[in-house]
């Protein structure tokens, strides 16, 4: 600003002035025109004073010193107004109504604020920066403050702020609903509101209902929500610290328990305890039971022990209990056919068959019944009577000696120390017997008795190799398999030519029978021929040896390779011709033989290792294994064929003549025959045809006059008939009217007496309950109870004026009539003065 310029101050604003010659500041407050000098400088603009609304304050940093409070004169020192720097200062409405303006030197720390209104339920948490003491304007008591000090600043109220005090923050009141509790922790070691002594770090519970404001050294966790405890639910609690609880009972640390509604319907959970789980009510029916382990007797576990429990009841399991098994029983209801096998457990006197059971026995015991298990027994198996039809079995095994046997055709319960034993098959006499019974390998019962149909001329040998014995059973027959038995198995060759191990069977099948096979034969002259053979075969049984039949186990393939060695050997003597002339002899001469004494072939031919006796031979085919050998026998062949071809023509050209002949000759005779029985037939038919004529005319005369008469006769009795019942219908109408009226009458009369004794019965009814009612309700509430209610009214009354304050009370709506004189009754005070 150039020198001698004029400024201009409005009203409530100011400048600061700097005087450069003295090195001081000034004020200077408007309204006026400044003239400032040459040695002069404005270091402060005109600014607007401070003004401070009612109820709010500001704070001034580096305040001056003043030299009276009441006029707040500042101190002048060599011009220049003396400050407290460092200093603060809250100025507040009440004192500074005017506006004001700020000393060379002062400064406003932020901005002009409201006084804080600490409303109720809510506190302001202090925080002391330096010693000071704080006066009760109301009680004038002198608080001292030690710098780090906290403490609450409680509402309702208005909080004027200092400035060696400092809010670190807002304290809101919780509310603690009913059936609530407030976690409160100690930050420190303190007094809480309700004056208990608190330690550092320490918890507990605030549980009266209302609101609770936490103390400056107190910090609220959480809001404890009650647990509602039904009839079917229960706690389990387990205790972390010792201490007593609500119910008044001692916890020690690590005790578990439960708490259920008998104790309490509602449970807050304390802070030295957890929930461990929800119990849930274990309800037994009247057909089952349970079995506790470990149960809960006079405050503890009885371990390694058990308890029966039977319906109909409930319970919670307390802690350290759990059920058998973790379920509930059925009540064993036994049938006539039923059992059960029960084991001991340990050693106890049975009550109800009056003797000792010791630790493993096994017993049975049999339906119809129903049968609760003690804790000492353990049901081991349900039984059931196993029926058996007269080809069926199982296989039993005492487990006390190890002995099996067998039981067919009955229903037989297994005794107490008996159990079925699985028969084990291989796997070839498994598949053959599922392949005759139908049934797959995999679906066999092993306990089942083992059977075997044997068929018809066929025979099966059983091995018992307990007894080193064998049998043989003779079809038609059923097998029955002991449980030391085994059926013997023959592998037997097949196809043509024969192959071993073709057919796995366990019948030997008697025969007669076939079996056939390819031989390679080379004749003298090396001509190779194939031949088909076909035996035929049967056993000759011996009675004293009837398993010899078994000796060899492929008879098929030992017999053919005998049979073969047998014709190969014999052609292997002789050439091709003569064996193609004489081909049938010289192959049965090989194998059955010749007699010595007649020098005939022998007719059978007998294997004694096994007794197969072979019967005839059949050749089936001859085949050339050399090409020449093959066409010369061929054109050989062809030859015969042609020869006995036409042999047989000629012999059926005669024959079919001679037939021929004979038929026409009978033919003839036949027409001959047929010609005669016709006239005879027909002069019998006009015979019978005139006969018949004549009998229908007089049959027809005499019907037509007997059934003139017979009508006469009936339209007369019809006259006489239908006059009667014309009469007799007229009576019965008349009749069945007169009934009917009679008894429409006395319908009408039962009726209405009926209605009247229903509604005799229903007055008397109404008026017997409403006496039994009135005579109830008086003895259940009885007559003290009577006169206490009668007398209660004004007392009640008394009661409720005095609650509200009131010595009495009127209420109208202005439009009805009051009477005065009874009203005032109810404005006077009881004499009792309730």
């Amino acid at each position: 600003m150039d020198e001698g310029s004029q400024v201009r101050v409005p009203p409530f604003q100011y400048i600061h002035v700097l005087d450069n010659n003295s090195n001081t500041t000034r004020i200077e407050v408007g309204p006026q025109t400044f003239h400032r000098h040459d040695h002069e400088k404005i270091i402060l603009p005109a600014t607007k004073m401070c003004v401070i609304p009612p109820y709010c304050y500001c704070i001034i940093q580096n305040p001056y010193i003043r030299v009276n409070e009441k006029t707040r004169e500042p101190l002048i020192k060599d011009g220049q107004v003396l400050l407290r720097f460092g200093e603060s200062e809250i100025r507040f409405s009440q004192d500074w109504k005017q506006p004001f303006p700020l000393l060379p030197g002062e400064s406003m720390k932020g901005n002009i604020q409201p006084i804080e209104v600490v409303g109720a339920d809510t506190a302001l948490r202090l925080f002391a920066l330096r010693d000071f003491e704080e006066i009760d304007e109301e009680t004038k008591k002198v608080t001292k403050r030690i710098a780090g000090d906290e403490w609450l600043f409680l509402g309702p109220s208005i909080y004027s702020p200092r400035v060696d005090v400092e809010v670190t923050g807002h304290v809101q009141a919780r509310v603690i609903k009913p059936d609530h509790a407030l976690l409160v922790k100690a930050t420190k070691s303190c007094t809480d509101s309700k004056g208990n002594e608190r330690k550092a770090g320490e918890e507990y519970l605030i549980r009266e209902t209302g609101t609770y404001l936490p103390g400056v050294m107190e910090e609220i966790k959480d809001i404890r929500k009650p647990i509602f405890l039904l009839d079917t639910k229960a706690l389990h609690m387990q205790a972390i610290n010792s201490f007593t609880d609500v119910y008044g009972i001692t916890r020690y640390a690590g005790d578990e328990y439960l708490i259920t509604n008998k104790q309490s319907e509602i449970h807050i959970q304390d802070i030295h305890e957890v929930i461990v789980r929800e119990v849930p009510l274990q309800v037994l029916k009247e057909d089952e039971y349970c079995i506790v382990m470990d149960p809960f007797v006079d405050g503890k576990n009885i371990i390694g022990t058990k308890q029966l429990r039977r319906g109909a009841t409930s319970f919670f399991l307390y802690p350290g209990e759990r059920l058998e098994g973790n379920r509930i029983e059925k009540v064993k209801v036994l049938r006539a056919n039923e059992a059960l096998l029960l084991k001991a457990q340990e050693s106890f006197y049975d009550d109800e068959e009056e003797k000792k059971r010791n630790a493993g026995d096994l017993w049975l015991i049999s339906g119809p019944r129903c049968y609760t298990p003690r804790v000492e027994v353990v049901i081991a198996r349900e039984r059931q009577e196993i029926p058996m039809a007269a080809n069926d079995g199982i296989y039993v095994r005492n487990i006390n000696t190890g002995e099996v046997r067998t039981l067919r055709g009955q229903t037989y319960m297994l005794k107490a120390h008996e159990k079925l034993w699985n028969k084990e098959l291989t796997k070839e006499v498994a598949e053959l017997i599922s392949h005759r019974s139908k049934i797959p390998v995999h679906k066999r019962v092993k306990h089942k008795m083992v059977t075997y149909p044997v068929s018809y001329n066929s025979a099966v040998q059983i091995f018992d190799y307990k007894l080193q014995k064998s049998r043989v059973v003779f079809g038609p027959n059923m097998v029955i398999l002991e449980p030391d038995e085994k059926f013997t198995i023959l592998s037997l060759s097949g196809d043509t030519p024969k192959r071993t191990h073709v057919v796995t069977t366990m019948e030997l099948r008697l025969g007669p029978d076939f079996m056939s096979d390819v031989v390679e034969l080379e004749t003298t002259d090396h001509a190779r021929l194939k031949v088909g053979l076909s035996y035929n075969w049967h056993f000759q049984l011996d009675d004293e040896n009837p398993g010899k039949i078994f000796q060899v186990k492929d008879f098929v393939g030992d017999a053919c390779k005998a049979l073969g060695s047998r014709v190969r050997a014999s052609v292997a003597s002789i050439t091709f011709d003569e064996f193609h002339k004489y081909s049938a002899r010289i192959i049965r001469l090989a194998i059955f033989g010749e007699d010595e004494e007649t020098k005939k072939i022998k007719n059978t031919v007998l294997f004694n290792s096994n007794n197969l006796c072979i019967t005839n031979v059949d050749i089936r085919s001859v085949e050339p294994i050399d090409e020449r050998t093959r066409e010369s026998l061929q054109k050989s062949v062809q030859l015969a064929i042609e020869i006995t071809t036409r042999k047989q023509e000629r012999r059926a050209r005669f024959g079919a003549d001679k037939v021929e002949q004979k038929a026409k000759s009978e033919l003839a005779c036949q027409k001959i025959k047929n010609l005669k029985t016709i006239e005879e037939e027909k002069q019998n038919l006009v015979e019978k045809q005139v006969a018949c004529k004549t009998i229908e005319i007089s049959g027809q005369a005499i019907a037509e006059a007997s059934g003139r008469d017979i009508k006469l006769r009936i339209e007369a009795d019809m006259s006489v008939k239908q006059a009667k019942l014309a009469v007799e219908a007229s009576e019965i109408e008349t009749k069945a009217e007169l009934d009917e009226a009679k008894a429409t009458q006395d319908v009408k009369i039962a009726h209405n007496l009926k209605v009247i004794e229903m509604a005799m019965e229903k007055a008397r009814a109404l008026s017997d309950i409403e006496a039994k009612k009135f005579e109830e309700l008086v003895a259940t509430i009885q007559p003290q109870t009577i006169q206490a209610i009668a007398h209660s009214g004004p007392q009640m009354q008394a009661r409720l004026l005095k609650g509200l304050g009131l010595k009495g009370y009127l209420m109208t709506d202005g439009n009805s009539p009051i009477n005065l004189f009874n009203a005032a009754k109810g404005m006077v005070a009881a004499p009792n003065g309730m």
